[in-house]
């Protein structure tokens, strides 16, 4: 018997290399506190070969549970290494519809910062219009405003610093001061600074260095260095506020510093002398330019019921009041009991508790249907393992879960990821997709779930959305066929220039490209139309091949679909379900504000 890093946590059997753990009475410090522990280990064990792969009609059958492993191929019969043995397992062919057009294609690392993922936003500058694709510390400046002939205008790395071990974060480069990296931004108009405003978040990474110290398997808990190492770092978990003055890096002008943890004596002036508790802002911050933001945070090291082996927090809620977005204000922080040390026995309840493998609690913000400032009451709280809770927002000191619904357990793959809330207005439905993490569809199916949210206070789900197919003349008869991910990640952006369409949802859909859904009649949602390119590009590296496709970005105002693949950034069209491109600059800039 040995005794595991945090207190209270006794290692009692070791079997077949899975470590088997028990707590005792006693009750770890809230800076040790790293995982639920509420229940013993339970994680998937191996999937028997034979209980699942392709089907005589063509048709694949998932594992029912997994545990996570995101970096390994799973190949089967008849999958993509039987198919494609010359390209390693991957499809190098393309699927499209008749009604999705391809207005351009930019291939290679010279556009893609990150082959494996990114995210978007776009602005206007005198007349021209520009897309930022950034991944923390790789990021690209483009103009975009002739489709045909995109320009890199900006390129930003830590390039400079290969070879420095340890987290190169923490050291200054050419491009990035020492601690500082481009976060998951929301852009927005501003009446009373002129200009454009980014909130940008700036959270931990989300895996532990679990190189460190004694590892037996890639997991925090066996990486009791990795995980002290984590805790110890000074980053600032929170988010800043600029004012862009241009489309370079160069024009940013910082108006605030802002954290997320609850212990901090002023969260405008953050003590970095020591670590910042819990996760920081997570993903895009929600904020229309209006009054009211909206973060996903664990805003301490308590909020840690989290089953995800290479991540620490469970991520609730924030509310800020930003009437100045230099001085913002905390109104309120709310979670779903069980997220948090002390409510073990709501947690235990869950039927993850223990699986070793589920991502528990949110990675977005909400999802807000119409501003505040508009009427709007509802926020949709997409949680992992902890499902899917509307709440209350018409007061935002005072949030009010109002609905709750569980959803089927799908691990492994993320659960509760994502919510469409595009069509809700119109016709009282979402849609909440979790997405998948295995290469090889080695999990559960991640359905996109159509929920009647009409009665908030008793969602229901009511139908999924189809399953895309590849086409009849394809090689493949199943996505499952052609190698790395197969499932949906999200429908964009609500930062996106326009109005979203009525009864159109898109969806990236990893191997299976960008995926059109015509929900004009909830009760017969279909697919209208697809693209899928090949799974990867000459410069492709092989440990990006598993998301060949990881997002899509909206123009609804030039009727144009960005999607951003491991071999660079399609320009997408369909006059049939978005009406006519405009392939050049935009009759209007992208100026939302507080509607």
């Amino acid at each position: 018997m040995r005794k595991g890093w945090a207190a209270g946590l006794v290692v009692v059997a070791v079997a077949g290399g899975v470590v088997v753990a028990r707590m005792t009475e006693d009750r770890a410090t809230a800076g040790d506190a790293n995982i639920a522990m509420a229940c013993a280990d339970r994680r998937p064990s191996a999937v028997d070969p034979g209980s699942y792969g392709m089907q005589n009609d063509g048709s694949f059958l998932h594992p029912s549970s997994t545990y996570v492993n995101e970096e390994e191929q799973h190949p089967f019969p008849g999958g993509g290494e039987d198919l494609f043995p010359a390209t390693g397992g991957y499809d190098p062919n393309t699927y499209k519809s008749a009604n999705v057009t391809v207005e351009a294609h930019y291939p290679g690392q010279r556009f893609t910062p990150d082959p494996f993922h990114s995210w978007q936003n776009i602005v206007d500058f005198d007349g021209r219009r520009y897309m930022f694709q950034y991944d923390r510390s790789e990021a690209r400046v483009y103009d975009i405003t002739d489709v045909r002939n995109v320009q890199v205008v900006e390129s930003l790395s830590r390039s400079d610093l290969t070879g420095v071990t340890g987290n190169d974060e923490a050291v200054a480069g050419k491009d990035w001061a020492a601690g500082d990296f481009w976060g998951a931004s929301t852009i927005q108009w501003s009446e009373r600074y002129g200009g454009y405003i980014m909130v940008q978040s700036f959270e931990m990474r989300r895996q532990v260095p679990f190189w460190l110290g004694d590892t037996p398997e890639h997991s925090k808990y066996s990486a009791a260095a990795g995980v002290a190492a984590a805790r110890a770092d000074t980053q600032l978990k929170g988010f800043k506020v600029y004012k862009l003055n241009g489309p370079r890096k160069r024009d940013w002008e910082l108006l605030a510093t802002v954290s997320t943890d609850e212990t901090q004596r002023d969260p405008l002036a953050p003590d970095f002398g020591k670590p910042q508790q819990g996760s920081g802002s997570l993903d895009v911050p929600h904020w229309d330019g209006g009054r009211y933001m909206f973060l996903s945070t664990a805003p301490s090291d308590d909020w840690s019921s989290q089953e995800y082996p290479t991540y620490l927090y469970a991520n609730g809620f924030q509310a800020w009041d930003m009437a100045d977005p230099a001085r913002p204000r905390l109104l309120d922080t709310w979670h779903r009991e069980g997220m948090v040390r002390g409510e073990e026995a709501a947690y235990r309840a869950n039927p993850r508790c223990g699986n070793r493998t589920s991502w528990m609690g949110s990675r977005n913000p909400l999802y807000i249907p119409t501003p505040i400032e508009q009427g709007g009451k509802y926020g949709f709280a997409a949680m992992g393992g902890f499902g899917l809770s509307i709440l209350d927002i018409s007061d935002p000191s005072n949030l009010r879960e109002v609905g709750h619904l569980d959803i089927p357990m799908s691990v492994s793959g993320t659960e509760a990821d994502n919510v469409d809330v595009s069509q809700f207005e119109r016709t009282g439905m979402v849609y909440l997709s979790g997405y998948p993490l295995s290469e090889d569809c080695y999990e559960p199916y991640k359905d996109i779930f159509q929920i009647d949210a009409s009665d908030p206070a008793a969602p229901r789900i009511v139908d999924r959305l189809p399953r895309p197919t590849p086409p009849a003349e394809a090689k493949v008869t199943d996505f499952c066929q052609r190698g790395g991910s197969f499932g949906p990640k999200r429908s964009g952006y609500y930062t996106s220039p326009g109005d979203p369409r009525d009864g159109l949802l898109i969806y990236d859909f990893y191997n299976a490209g960008a995926q059109f859904f015509d929900v004009s009649d909830p009760r017969d949602p279909k697919i209208a139309g697809y693209f899928a390119p090949p799974t990867f590009g000459p410069e492709t590296e092989d440990w990006a091949r598993s998301n060949p496709t990881h997002g899509v970005y909206v123009e609804y105002d030039r009727k144009l679909v960005w999607l951003l693949t491991n071999d660079g950034i399609y320009a997408l069209s369909s006059e049939s379900l978005l009406g006519t491109p405009n392939l050049g600059a935009p009759t209007e800039p992208f100026r939302t504000s507080a509607r």
